[in-house]
């Protein structure tokens, strides 16, 4: 079986590289590659019987390698969010993997792969099924005033912060109230595409942020609007990841 391994993280592309070859010697990894700018030319001037393919590349989202070339490889996607693992993936792909990636889960993939009819894949329907919404998020979100009950629309949200044992919603105006929920939760109730989990404590809206200065090459600090009581740090981790999201 011949890949290719389209990865930007080097450990998590060597960590896959290691798990395919002990499950299987036969194995032949034609390339490993880190942007959709080198898939898309790989991919004109060579075949390949399987890709595993990162949703979050260097330079932009992967989905868009199918808006410049046609695929008709199956394709396993890696990803460490769970909000891109949807039924669209099932329906249009051979797998999904979450990060980090387990070996018995990769062997499963493979197995699954290795059953699936030939026959070509529409990675466009894909694409528009996880465009168009096979999930609907949150709108509105309670929360009390006092011994009131008010309604606060997800627009009128600047961020979320977890601190100690609580929860609290700012809205653009500054107001702050505690909720119930966990960030954990509420990453699974946002729209993905305005708000975006910049650490554990913080999920911002993206019209919330004010600015954006490198720590490092691959570390940020971002400032909010209303102001946070804290400095706000986007790790080395998640650096792409967010990159990612401001390019969408």
């Amino acid at each position: 079986m011949k890949v290719i391994v389209v990865e930007d993280e080097k450990h998590a592309r060597e960590n896959l590289e290691s798990l395919l070859l002990e499950i299987d010697p036969q194995i032949e990894i034609q390339a490993k590659l880190e942007s959709v700018k080198r898939t898309v030319e790989w991919l004109q001037n060579h075949q390949t019987d399987l890709i595993f393919l990162d949703i979050h590349l260097a330079d932009a989202l992967s989905f868009k390698i199918f808006e410049q070339v046609e695929v008709k490889t199956p394709v396993i996607f890696t990803t460490a969010y769970d909000q891109y693992a949807l039924k669209a993936f099932k329906v249009n792909s051979v797998d999904y993997l979450l990060k980090p990636i387990d070996k018995e889960e990769l062997a499963q993939s493979l197995e699954q792969y290795k059953a699936l009819p030939k026959e070509t894949i529409d990675y466009s329907q894909l694409k528009s099924l996880l465009q168009n919404g096979q999930k609907e998020y949150q709108e509105r979100f309670i929360v009390n005033r006092g011994h009131k009950i008010m309604s606060v629309k997800t627009n009128q949200i600047a961020y979320f912060e977890g601190e100690d044992r609580y929860v609290y919603l700012t809205k653009k105006d500054g107001s702050r109230y505690i909720i119930d929920y966990k960030l954990s939760e509420l990453e699974n109730l946002l729209d993905p595409k305005p708000f975006f989990r910049l650490n554990r404590s913080f999920i911002a809206n993206y019209e919330a942020i004010k600015n954006i200065a490198s720590i490092t090459k691959s570390r940020f600090k971002v400032d909010l609007d209303p102001a946070a009581n804290r400095d706000i740090i986007v790790s080395s981790n998640n650096a792409k990841h967010f990159k990612a999201w401001l390019n969408q």
